[in-house]
């Protein structure tokens, strides 16, 4: 092992949480690493990424493939080592107080720290439970959205009742003849404001659940909703599916490093720690009683994490850094960006 070959802090995951924490812990001038398990930094937001993001503070609503590419020039800002297209599996603590980091590649990456920011782990969509349904997928069954133009003019029907599900509806009653959506609850679990709009522009169907698909040749044309109360069916006319049930989580082999969990969440302390020194964590693969599961909030716990992770290596660091306007590390980039 060579000193170079030695980070202050690994964060483990390229999500918004992970691509802040890079950032940040560079405006800290520290020795920085980012290991993602996909071959491009965004991590979750890759899922929904013609969606429309609103929520996020300073900017204004951009679609989020768009604010991938932000967090990810934001993110390289000082240079940190990327590696992508490796999962880590596990970590041991070594006799000299660092860790080691192995990866699913059998690689070993060494660290003063670690930030733990790998958002919902591997997800998996939650496919609709009908045999027939996966023959649909190739079609107009859709788990998944990438492109909203090919609704164009069509009769879309979205089963779920969470934010995605509602903001899909919005979004989608802008390009689509008629946008109609099933959820087998009668309360949505989204945002009120939204849920109101759409329930304006949208034909809601509650508490309805698909129960059948009628195809012609590879394509469905006919979906059968039933009330989930008193039974009745109803025959509806459809060009497009979409199925918006969330998704199961798999978090890592890091779970079995003696991290404490709950509910499949990492716990971690109001200072981003968790029950291991010296490992923090960040975003929504972490829990905490004032938990704010929005991009925002994983921005504030990668804050966190990285000043509690400085204060680790150095408990006579200051608690947090200096903000940008008044932070030397900004002085020669700010002379790039003004040309003065």
């Amino acid at each position: 092992m060579h000193k170079e070959d030695i980070y202050d802090v690994t964060i483990i995951g390229g999500g918004p949480a992970g691509m802040y924490a890079a950032f940040y812990a560079g405006m800290r001038e520290m020795k920085v690493k980012l290991i993602e398990g996909k071959d491009r930094l965004g991590g979750f937001l890759h899922t929904y990424s013609d969606k429309t993001i609103w929520d996020v503070g300073g900017v204004p609503p951009m679609k989020c493939s768009r604010l991938i590419e932000w967090l990810v020039q934001q993110a390289t800002t000082f240079d940190p080592t990327v590696v992508l297209n490796r999962s880590v599996d596990r970590f041991t603590r070594l006799d000299n107080g660092l860790f080691a980091l192995h990866t699913d590649e059998g690689e070993l990456h060494y660290t003063r720290s670690i930030i733990i920011a790998i958002g919902r782990g591997i997800a998996e969509v939650q496919r609709l439970e009908m045999e027939e349904a996966i023959e649909y997928e190739r079609s107009n069954l859709h788990y998944t959205l990438q492109s909203l133009e090919r609704f164009t003019g069509k009769h879309v029907l979205i089963s779920g009742g969470g934010n995605s599900a509602v903001d899909w509806a919005i979004e989608l009653a802008e390009q689509a003849e008629t946008v109609t959506v099933v959820h087998r609850q009668s309360e949505f679990r989204a945002m009120e404001r939204n849920v109101k709009y759409m329930k304006n522009i949208a034909d809601v169907r509650t508490p309805y659940q698909i129960t059948r698909l009628h195809g012609n040749g590879d394509r469905i044309h006919q979906v059968v909703i039933t009330h989930v109360d008193t039974g009745e069916n109803v025959l509806l006319e459809v060009d497009e599916i979409v199925v918006s049930h969330g998704y199961t989580s798999h978090v890592s082999g890091l779970a079995r490093c003696g991290l404490e969990m709950s509910e499949g969440m990492i716990v971690m302390s109001q200072l981003a720690e968790t029950n291991v020194p010296g490992i923090f964590s960040a975003g929504d693969c972490a829990t905490h009683e004032s938990k704010v599961r929005l991009i925002a909030g994983a921005f504030n716990d990668a804050i966190v994490a990285v000043n509690s992770a400085k204060q680790y290596l150095n408990p006579k660091a200051p608690k947090m850094a200096y903000v940008s306007s008044h932070n030397d590390i900004f002085r020669e980039k700010n002379r790039h960006i003004t040309g003065c």
